[in-house]
């Protein structure tokens, strides 16, 4: 071997090398597995295909093309041929379906460079217009079982694939199978963390002269996390109705118990002293002190009034945000009356306590920080947004007012779980 042949292959090596160096830091720049895959085909064509797909195995071995990649875009537009392919059985042809089922990798060459004898090898699922004279075609593994399949096609006259190139797609594909089996383990923690968090919130009580309604959305981040916030509507022993929102320090398991442990602390001392809401949380702070040892915002509040009314909001908050009063009419203001330390500071400190008159037909809005916080922009900036938003939705039904709140104030990729909490008073006399 002479040094020029040297040199090539030293080339080939490190081209390989980075090729697996870029795939490798696209995969991991993402947990969503369907964005990594689609970043891994943008990489390997043109740089080792002229097209590539990838298909994963889903459900009852549901095959789905998650993507497909042309070098030339005019031919196959992003989002073309993707979707779920027919189910895969014992009888379906074809060296994907072989692959699919347990077999490979597999190359595929046609020495005569006939595309389309070439492609209706690859398989019962791909379109007639993808030409491939050459392919391999390489199972997706993690775990000890196939979780889909890699192919690579090159068209016309270009160099064919050869059992060299069998190794580099054979670690690509394992790289591919890594991250797919780490993204779906990381939806499955996902969901249940978001079903522990759901399963942890109360029903609302049924108040016949009063409309309440909640929402709960937990972070949309790469985390898999639970966290702290909550809200709670219960019927006091007296006839009232009491209305908390709350947030535990931390975002993790240790947050999701500690809040539901002083959710239902707060509920006992509540329906058992039935006293001011500033000596009922000075009682639950007392008691998460000594029993939890970690901090938390809350506001305890009270809604007093006869079905015809008028009605009262009788309140203290703990470190939290203020509710937000709308009226019928549009006007909005802060309940900034009440105002104290989080719980867990300082348990014998004295909380203030406040009143506020619920006019007919208004909504009181009670939020977790999710709602209104943007990064590195003020808190004030969030109120503001928020009270602007309310006041457009005052004359809407209260469940349309929830909804449209958090889609007109969440972005889509939003860093902290949001709880909200709506009370809608009803018309003055009515019955």
């Amino acid at each position: 071997m002479d040094e020029f042949d040297v040199d090539a292959v030293l080339q080939q090596a490190l081209d390989r090398l980075a090729l697996l160096a870029e795939v490798t830091t696209a995969l991991g720049s993402t947990l969503d597995a369907d964005e990594g895959l689609r970043r891994v085909c943008r990489i390997v064509v043109p740089q080792l295909a002229d097209w590539c797909a990838v298909d994963l195995l889903e459900g009852d071995d549901q095959p789905r093309r998650v993507c497909v990649t042309h070098r030339d875009p005019h031919l196959l537009p992003p989002g073309m041929l993707e979707g779920c392919l027919p189910a895969l059985t014992d009888d379906t042809p074809g060296p994907l379906a072989r692959v699919l089922r347990g077999a490979g990798p597999l190359l595929i060459n046609d020495p005569g460079h006939t595309p389309q004898r070439t492609h209706r090898l690859a398989g019962w699922d791909l379109a007639p217009a993808l030409e491939a004279s050459s392919m391999v075609v390489a199972p997706l593994r993690a775990r000890r079982r196939v979780m889909g399949a890699l192919t690579l096609a090159r068209t016309g006259s270009e160099r064919p694939y050869s059992e060299d190139d069998l190794a580099l797609v054979e670690d690509l594909a394992h790289r591919i199978a890594l991250h797919a089996d780490n993204a779906r383990l990381h939806t499955e923690v996902q969901a249940t963390a978001e079903h522990l968090q759901r399963a942890l919130l109360p029903d609302l009580p049924h108040v016949g002269h009063l409309q309440l309604a909640a929402r709960y959305n937990p972070a949309r981040s790469e985390a898999a996390e639970v966290g702290g916030d909550w809200y709670d509507s219960f019927t006091l022993p007296t006839g009232d109705t009491a209305l908390i929102i709350g947030d535990v320090t931390g975002h993790d398991v240790r947050a999701a118990v500690a809040m539901s442990q002083i959710r239902n602390m707060l509920r006992g001392i509540a329906c058992d002293r039935q006293e001011p809401p500033n000596i009922i949380l000075r009682r639950l702070d007392l008691a998460q002190h000594t029993l939890l040892a970690t901090t938390a915002t809350c506001i305890y509040a009270i809604v007093h009034g006869p079905e015809g009314g008028p009605w009262e909001l009788h309140y203290s908050n703990a470190g939290h945000l203020p509710p937000l009063l709308v009226t019928h009419e549009g006007d909005t203001h802060y309940l900034n009356d009440s105002h104290d330390l989080l719980l867990g500071v300082d348990p014998h400190r004295h909380r203030s306590h406040a009143t506020a008159r619920l006019p007919a037909r208004s909504t009181l809005l009670l939020y977790t920080d999710g709602l209104i916080e943007r990064r590195g922009e003020s808190l004030d900036m969030g109120l503001t947004r928020l009270r602007q938003h309310a006041a457009a939705l005052a004359r809407e039904p209260l469940p349309t007012l929830c909804d449209e709140l958090l889609a007109g104030l969440l972005a889509e990729r939003y860093p902290d779980d949001v709880a909200l909490l709506a009370l809608r008073l009803p018309p003055p006399g009515l019955r």
